[in-house]
């Protein structure tokens, strides 16, 4: 199985090394990986020219947005199964890819997996934040505000050609909207990892102010709305209540 890795960068001098050394060090041996930046100003093509070797295509050009990048990363791949990795965001070990990868294929029929997420300190990596658990798939869930991380989230390219890209009207919840589509609407089957796959650095977009948060939270609702989905009156309540959990567990 062909794997595909989409990362977005912009900007991101001070990340970018972190990411693309946690993938030049997976021991999966069939790893596609596709660049996409937004017209970086800074060092971030200097440091990934310096990982070029391990790097399928490199795009450097202004965007309309993260999900505008990655969906221009998905018309890149040549992979059977797909994942992004952001500039943000590093494997845990060497052996993630292939352990999402032997976890879908003792399936049959899932064509998706999920695992856990550790967010870090932006300074200290090795300082763990928060941990998201994401737990066993039950397609119930997402009514009660679940959702797993999107970066230790892998699926297969046959699903987005059946069922779409990100969607780029929305500006923060496109990955939620995506997995929401795809597990929930179209009732893809996905299997868990239980354990951390990704390291996250602390300051993500849908985070970093109340009024993101709150732009987030009428995404979220826009979400289930174009889908033609009908949530639970709290659903929408439940889903930044679940982050409390996560500061207990690291």
């Amino acid at each position: 199985m062909k794997v595909s890795i989409i990362t977005v960068a912009y900007n991101a001098e001070e990340t970018i090394e972190d990411t693309l050394k946690s993938l030049a060090a997976q021991d999966y041996p069939d790893i596609e990986h596709i660049l996409i930046d937004g017209g970086s100003t800074d060092a971030t093509l200097d440091i990934a020219r310096k990982y070029e070797a391990g790097i399928e295509k490199i795009v450097s050009e202004p965007d309309n947005g993260i999900y505008d990048a990655m969906n221009k990363g998905l018309a890149l791949c040549t992979g059977d199964l797909i994942g992004i990795l952001n500039s943000d965001d590093a494997y845990a070990d060497g052996s993630a890819v292939s352990d999402v990868v032997r976890t879908l294929q003792a399936s049959t029929t899932a064509a998706a997996c999920y695992a856990d997420l550790d967010y870090v300190d932006r300074n200290n990596p090795d300082k763990v934040v928060r941990r998201w658990v994401s737990g066993p798939y039950k397609r119930s869930a997402f009514r009660a505000g679940w959702m797993p991380p999107h970066p230790a989230f892998f699926l297969k390219r046959e699903a987005y050609e059946a069922y779409g890209n990100f969607n780029t009207d929305l500006r923060t919840s496109a990955d939620y909207e995506l997995m929401l589509r795809m597990l929930y609407k179209h009732r893809l089957e996905a299997v868990y990892l239980n354990r951390v796959i990704v390291k996250m650095k602390t300051g993500g977009q849908s985070n970093v102010s109340l009024k993101n948060r709150l732009k987030s939270n009428r995404e979220d609702r826009a979400a289930w709305l174009i889908n033609g989905l009908k949530p639970r009156p709290g659903t929408f309540v439940l889903k930044p209540l679940r982050k409390i959990g996560q500061f207990f567990r690291s």
